[in-house]
Formats: C-alpha cells, sequence, structure tokens
C-alpha cells in the first residue's frame, strides 16, 4: 500500500463527507424552520468487503 496515496484519498473522501453533511443538515434546517432545541444526527460508515459499521450520533444544538 503506498501511504501517501491512502492518505490523500482518504482525506479527500472525509472532505466531501463533512462538506456534503453539513449542507445537508444546514437544508433540513432550513426547510424545516427549526431554530431551537437540539437536531439527533447519525452518521454509520461501512465498507463494502468488510465488517466496518461504525456509528456516530451527536446532538447538535440549534440555538
Amino acid at each position: 500500500m503506498n501511504e501517501d496515496k491512502f492518505n490523500m484519498s482518504l482525506r479527500k473522501f472525509l472532505k466531501q463527507v463533512g462538506v456534503t453533511s453539513q449542507r445537508e443538515i444546514e437544508r433540513i434546517v432550513r426547510e424545516k424552520g427549526l431554530d431551537k432545541g437540539k437536531l439527533k444526527v447519525k452518521m454509520l460508515l461501512t465498507a463494502a468487503g468488510t465488517d466496518l459499521n461504525h456509528v456516530v450520533e451527536e446532538e447538535i444544538d440549534l440555538g
């Protein structure tokens, strides 16, 4: 495995996940008119052909 190529590819993937996820969360908050309380979010990461099943759950404070 080429560590540099792997690292760059992984960073590109994570950047895409972060940017698109933020856009989608902002979109749904605007569309639903959410402005108070907390928004429960959950991210599931899987990888085809592996047993990877990583879940991240958090609450986003809407102010």
